[in-house]
């Protein structure tokens, strides 16, 4: 079975980010159910896959990330929290879904 990964790099300063607080919802039918609430670790990953086995499902995710938080802006922030919409299409394969970000800007990519 497949697993679903998250990690967030802080390009600004050019590590991992620790500590960013996260959360995983799955889109079904108009609503927006959590499934997890974690944060990252000193490598800016999360200790264990967001899902795996029989929890990865086909369908729309979102994944919140607190980056204003992390980079602890002023407010108004330019970057509050990152929203990702993606797709899991095949749950037997693994998707790994990264935030490359700093305070002004990020990207995203499908990692495996």
């Amino acid at each position: 079975m497949g697993k679903l990964s998250t990690h967030v790099l802080d390009t600004m300063q050019g590590k991992p980010a620790k500590d960013v607080a996260l959360r995983l919802y799955r889109l079904t039918g108009g609503r927006r159910d959590l499934l997890v609430e974690t944060r990252t670790n000193a490598d800016g990953r999360c200790d264990k896959p967001l899902l795996e086995g029989d929890a990865v499902q086909a369908g729309i995710y979102e994944l919140d990330f607190a980056i204003g938080d992390y980079f602890k802006l002023s407010q108004p922030r330019f970057l509050d929290i990152v929203t990702l919409r993606f797709g899991i299409a095949d749950p037997a394969q693994n998707y790994h879904v990264p935030l490359v970000t700093t305070p002004w800007s990020y990207s995203t990519y499908r990692g495996s």
